[in-house]
């Protein structure tokens, strides 16, 4: 299986493979929402909003048919909740490959991580799997208890993180489910990063 491994590809030349990578794909925002179902408009609608961007774009195919590119320039990262901390590896990653203008945290009205508390999660998970998790996840980031918190949580995170560059433009929006609306809480900032 190593022929569908691009390191591991005779010649193969990190740098070279990096800027083909980067010239396929117009990669410009990552949006990070919860994968509830009735979630799944989010980019969608987001490009709506933000006329510049494309989702889910075209295939890009090269003269042999094989799929090289997309036109798509923004990525979702699907994850419970929309929460950052389940999304940073997948941001890290899309902007070294691609580079990346903007994240938008995405967290929605009546999600499920709002049915339940950090301390239930785990003290159901003690009393039910027998595991106790109180090291795995910071509770933080387990539930939702207000979604203004949350989300001003969540963008904190990204804004502070060193494995999101500076240049990338952080937003916090809330979805509502019924309406399919955002609404802008945390508009981008010019950030400076302690380090």
């Amino acid at each position: 299986m190593d022929r569908f491994v691009y390191s591991r590809q005779p010649g193969y030349d990190e740098a070279a493979t990096r800027a083909a990578f980067a010239g396929a794909v117009p990669l410009k925002t990552i949006v990070i929402y919860c994968y509830d179902p009735r979630a799944a408009a989010i980019p969608v609608e987001l490009a709506k909003l933000w006329v510049d961007e494309t989702y889910p774009g075209d295939l890009i195919l090269d003269e042999h048919g094989k799929k090289v590119g997309s036109t798509a320039t923004i990525f979702p990262v699907v994850v419970a909740g929309g929460r950052a901390t389940d999304a940073l590896r997948s941001i890290t990653i899309g902007h070294h490959l691609f580079g990346l203008q903007n994240v938008v945290v995405v967290h929605h009205t009546n999600c499920g991580t709002s049915s339940f508390t950090p301390q239930g999660l785990l003290d159901a998970y003690r009393a039910e799997q027998g595991s106790d998790l109180s090291d795995t996840y910071g509770s933080d980031n387990l539930a939702i208890g207000h979604l203004e918190t949350s989300l001003s949580h969540d963008v904190d995170v990204l804004r502070r993180s060193p494995a999101v560059p500076a240049v990338v433009k952080i937003f916090g929006m809330v979805f509502d489910i019924d309406r399919n609306e955002f609404t802008l809480l945390i508009p981008h900032t010019t950030r400076q990063r302690e380090d």
